[in-house]
Order: C-alpha cells, then sequence, then structure tokens
C-alpha cells in the first residue's frame, strides 16, 4: 500500500473518531443546556426544580456520605478487636465474636444491592425462558398450547404482580436463619416474572425462523435433536435470540426500581422513595442523581449484553446498535 493511501486512510479514521466523540458530546451539552433553562422555570413545594449544579452537588454529598459511613463501619469493627485483645489479654482462652455492622446503607450499598437483584431476577428469567423458547420454537403443538398463556401474562404490570409475589414469599419462605431476605425475594420474582417475556417469544421466533437450508443439512448428517439445537437452531437464533435479552435486561431494570419502592427492598428504588417521603430541601437534588444513575446503569447494562452478543455470534460482520 502507497504512502498516499496510507495517509488517507488515517485521516479517515481520524475523522471517523472525531465524529463519534463530537456528536454525543454535543447531545450531551444541548441537554444540558435545555435542563438548565426548563429547571429554573420550574418550582414545587419543595422549592426550584434541580438544575445540573445542584445534582452535581449533591453528588458530592452523597459521595462523602459513603466515605464518612466506611470510616464509621471501620472504626466499629476496630472498637471491636480492641475489646476483644484486651479481654484476651486478660483471659487467654477467651473467644470474642465479631458483630456485623448495621449501619445505614449508603446510595452506592444501595446501587449494588439493587444490581444484584436485577441480575439474580434476569439469570433467573433467562433459565426459563431460553430453554422453553427452543422447545416452543421446535415444536408447533407446544406453541399453540402454550401461547395463549404467554399473551394473558406478558402485558401484565409489576404493580399487579407484587402483592402476589409479596403473598407467596411471605406463605411459603419460612425460616429461623434465612438466606436471603423476603424484600430480596420479593423483588427478584417480580423482576423475573415481568422481564422473561421478551427472551422467551423471540427465541422462539428465531428459532422458527432457521433457514431451510440448514434444516435440510442437520437431516442429510442424521444430526441427533442435542446436536442439532446446539450446532444449528442456536447459532441461526442468537440475532433474535439478544434482541429478546436487551429487551428483557432494560425491561428488568424498569421493573426492579417500582418493585423496590413497594417491597422496601433496600436499593435504587427504596433510596428514591425514601428521599420523596423525607420532603427535604436536597431530596429533589439527589432523586435526580438516583434518575441519572438508574439511567447510566441501564446504558451500561445494555451495553454489556452487546458485548457478549458481539462475542458469541458467528457472524462477526453483523451490525449492531
Amino acid at each position: 500500500m502507497s504512502d498516499l493511501s496510507i495517509h488517507s486512510l488515517k485521516e479517515k479514521l481520524e475523522q471517523i473518531s472525531l465524529k463519534s466523540l463530537l456528536l454525543p458530546l454535543c447531545g450531551i451539552l444541548i441537554f444540558i443546556m435545555l435542563w438548565q433553562v426548563g429547571a429554573s422555570r420550574v418550582h414545587t413545594s419543595l422549592g426550584v426544580f434541580p438544575g445540573p449544579a445542584v445534582v452535581y452537588e449533591q453528588w458530592g454529598n452523597l459521595i462523602s456520605e459513603h466515605q464518612n459511613e466506611r470510616v464509621k463501619e471501620q472504626r466499629f469493627y476496630e472498637r471491636q478487636e480492641d475489646r476483644i485483645a484486651k479481654r484476651q489479654a486478660k483471659d487467654p482462652s477467651y473467644v470474642g465474636k465479631i458483630r456485623s455492622y448495621t449501619g445505614k446503607p449508603t446510595f452506592f450499598d444501595q446501587i449494588f444491592t439493587s444490581l444484584y437483584t436485577v441480575l439474580a431476577g434476569f439469570g433467573l428469567a433467562c433459565l426459563i425462558a431460553i430453554p422453553l423458547g427452543i422447545l416452543i420454537g421446535l415444536n408447533n403443538a407446544v406453541y399453540s398450547a402454550l401461547n395463549p398463556v404467554i399473551q394473558v401474562f406478558k402485558p401484565v404490570s409489576p404493580l399487579a404482580w407484587l402483592p402476589l409475589v409479596t403473598m407467596v414469599v411471605s406463605a411459603t419462605y419460612v425460616s429461623d436463619d434465612p438466606i436471603f431476605s423476603k424484600s430480596f425475594l420479593t423483588s427478584m420474582f417480580t423482576v423475573t416474572l415481568c422481564c422473561m417475556w421478551p427472551t422467551l417469544i423471540n427465541t422462539a421466533v428465531g428459532v422458527a425462523a432457521v433457514e431451510k437450508d440448514l434444516l435440510n443439512v442437520s437431516k442429510v448428517l442424521r444430526l441427533g435433536w442435542f446436536t442439532h439445537v446446539m450446532k444449528i437452531v442456536i447459532p441461526s437464533a442468537i440475532p433474535l435470540m439478544f434482541t429478546g435479552l436487551r429487551l428483557s435486561l432494560g425491561i428488568a431494570w424498569m421493573v426492579l426500581i417500582a418493585a423496590e419502592m413497594l417491597a422496601q427492598n433496600p436499593g435504587l428504588g427504596k433510596f428514591v422513595w425514601d428521599e420523596f417521603q423525607n420532603g427535604s430541601s436536597n431530596s429533589l437534588g439527589r432523586i435526580m442523581v438516583a434518575v441519572l444513575m438508574i439511567g447510566f446503569i441501564g446504558f451500561l447494562l445494555d451495553r454489556a449484553m452487546l458485548m457478549v452478543q458481539r462475542f458469541v455470534s458467528w457472524d462477526k460482520t453483523q451490525i449492531l446498535r
């Protein structure tokens, strides 16, 4: 390749990379300007609607609160260790017990709780939806039997599922030493029930849409049922399957916030509800921080799922967005 061609290729790559950075940056700046102008015109019972500067200030406050809580936690354990050490100095046979720190969860602790809950619910939904979707796609009789059930339960709101799930969990999950809290299980199962349908439907459609040429190849090679599914069906259905997975993950994250509000599971949803109930002058700004964080995490989850799709897809030339 000539030096001129290499130079022109470098210029094109630089232009593409500059364009891919500038356009999103322009969009973000326009959004921030409109947000600032609009926020200053909205007056609520708690004051002016928070603009970008106020939200940034509350973000700093939440970071400081998290750091202070971690310092308190560290000192809590240090005091216990000192107490045990002093007691053992007097009585070497003494065996101390370290009590767990029970301080108030911070904003970042609640983010972790929400991520853990949504991934648990989404994982359970995948374990149910993908095998069932493959079965429905391969067998018309199963599709005819289950399609009415799917269509009935698919549009049910999480607000309708939540009371039922709460009662079932309370009645069946009885233990003196529970591994998981009931609020966590309630949120997780609600997420599962609401987010499994896009994956189930798209997997079934993808399996049913496998090209006839590939099915004929499988017949010629006399592949067994399991080999046929693993080598022919799933690779062909991956694009639609991941479309369903990405939709399900987005729904799971959206449903989780509502479920946490009502189930009082200590995640982002509970944080928003507590701040709303608190009604302080900082509440609106802190709620806005949570809203932006919820959106940002949802974006990262979608990008992560897209990366997984690119890794497992056999067609590396496919354009994925």
